[in-house]
């Protein structure tokens, strides 16, 4: 075979119809990220992007929306202890794990129940 996967280009999460204001506020607000604009031939399908660094999440709509509480994406922090500080100012909570050997790790929902997991390695 002639071909290697380089990376991940994005992650995608879904919400419910219509719940894009509180997915901006969520992303913007809790996790930092900015929004980026979507190209015009795919903002009718609803839903936001957003990045931080090199890591992009795009977040779509779905009619029968079903959180993903099992699935989700990992992102890789810097400083978790001033993130998890961060997050109890906001009033957002979260669960600590430790059985990955290696890293400190939280996990937290987004608005609409979908698990994120957030990691710092030792």
């Amino acid at each position: 075979m002639n071909f290697i996967f380089k990376s991940i280009d994005h992650y995608q999460l879904a919400s419910p119809k219509n719940t894009e204001d509180q997915s901006r506020k969520f992303f913007t607000e809790i996790l930092m990220f900015r929004e980026v604009k979507k190209p015009p031939s795919l903002s009718s399908n609803g839903g936001l992007w957003f990045e931080s660094g090199s890591i992009k999440i795009h977040v779509g709509t779905e009619d029968n929306f079903i959180p993903a509480r099992k699935a989700h994406p990992a992102l890789e922090v810097e400083n978790l202890n001033e993130f998890k500080q961060h997050l109890m100012t906001k009033h957002i909570s979260f669960t600590e794990d430790r059985r990955l050997p290696g890293a400190n790790r939280i996990y937290l929902s987004d608005p609409f129940g979908n698990r994120i997991e957030i990691l710092e390695w030792k």
